[in-house]
């Protein structure tokens, strides 16, 4: 089999990047490489091509969750014509939905992340770039009436429980709870 070319190897790469942020995001970290690999449709053998370990894997994948997320929230202010409020409520509601709860693949890294990031050395780039991507989230979510950090502990708390009871009405009871808390000025 002949060598890939140099645009090939960039994406497939990338291909790597995106599917493993996806999986980390549904599955974990602990996701195996071969796993990882099948899933982005190509070999094992060549994911030591493009990195020098799982770990790198982690730290770059984590980089581009958190990438989307920042693109998510531009995107919502472009489409809300720079209110920062309005774009703020509806990243609420599409975060405390019945569609993100069932969709962690496609989700906010600081949910599906959180609990690989508490088990791993602190000394990582990934926690890094995760403890960074936090705290810009709740930065941007800081209103003039609502401290970001608590808006964002509110929506993650809402959306681990929802999805840790989502068999159950109590899964919507949260979310909307959250909801109404988040989005209801006095």
């Amino acid at each position: 089999m002949g060598r890939v070319s140099q645009a090939q190897a960039q994406e497939n790469r990338r291909r790597v990047v995106e599917t493993a942020s996806r999986l980390f995001r549904e599955q974990g970290t602990h996701v195996s490489v071969a796993d990882l690999m099948k899933a982005a449709g190509l070999t094992h053998g060549g994911f030591y091509k493009q990195f020098a370990s799982k770990e790198a894997l982690i730290d770059e994948a984590t980089a581009h969750a958190f990438g989307e997320l920042a693109e998510l929230r531009e995107a919502g202010l472009d489409q809300h014509a720079g209110k920062r409020d309005a774009a703020q409520r509806a990243l609420i509601d599409a975060y405390l939905s019945t569609e993100h709860r069932d969709d962690p693949a496609d989700g906010c890294p600081v949910a599906a992340l959180a609990a690989d990031m508490a088990r791993g050395p602190v000394d990582r780039e990934a926690r890094r770039v995760y403890t960074e991507g936090v705290s810009d989230f709740a930065d941007w979510l800081t209103a003039e009436d609502q401290d970001g950090i608590i808006r964002l502990s509110t929506m993650l708390g809402a959306l681990l429980l929802a999805r840790a009871t989502q068999d159950s009405p109590l899964s919507e009871e949260i979310l909307a709870a959250a909801r109404t808390a988040l989005t209801t000025s006095d």
